[in-house]
């Protein structure tokens, strides 16, 4: 500050105090932010412990076979309680933390990481008489993995063109499919 009427230098001191000023506050953003970004880092770290309060980490070693629960994925089963609970069993091929990496089927469109809960242990000789047969049909968005190997025999029943059909590494199947129905739509 001067006493002296020059106008330059009355600028020039202006400007120093508006620069000590923006200064001042550019340091005070500073630690808003530093405070910030703690705040956040803690509030986080509160909410996984929260989230994981009741979750036990289920460890299952890469290349064991799990069942996979079809919970959360859409097949095209009309009745949802008519659909399998487990679908078939597929190896475990990477790990993080509480999700596993599954080598999923060709004809399977969906991602291939799954939550620990929705894996079961595949468990060989649980009962040594009783013999579990894995369901050979999944469907999974409009995609089946039945194949037919030939058309047997086709007829006209109440207006519908119906087929009886041989699938492939299967018996002979004695049921008549409608043409135009889902059952055959991916054949």
């Amino acid at each position: 500050m001067s006493f002296d009427s020059d106008i330059i230098e009355c600028e020039s001191t202006c400007e120093r105090l508006q620069i000590i000023r923006v200064k001042d506050i550019f340091n005070h953003m500073n630690k808003m932010l530093i405070f910030a970004r703690e705040a956040l880092i803690k509030t986080r770290k509160w909410m996984m412990k929260q989230a994981n309060k009741h979750r036990k980490k289920i460890n299952y070693k890469i290349e064991s076979k799990m069942f996979l629960n079809e919970r959360n994925i859409i097949t095209a089963r009309l009745f949802k309680k008519l659909d399998d609970k487990m679908l078939d069993s597929f190896k475990i091929t990477d790990s993080v933390d509480f999700f596993y990496k599954l080598k999923l089927s060709d004809i399977m469109h969906i991602h291939d990481v799954f939550h620990s809960e929705l894996l079961h242990l595949v468990v060989k000789d649980f009962l040594s008489d009783q013999k579990n047969e894995l369901s050979r049909s999944i469907v999974i968005n409009d995609e089946n993995e039945w194949k037919i190997d030939d058309i047997l025999n086709s007829r006209w029943y109440w207006r519908w063109l119906q087929y009886r059909v041989k699938w492939k590494s299967y018996d002979n199947d004695f049921n008549w499919y409608n043409a135009d129905d889902d059952e055959l739509m991916n054949a």
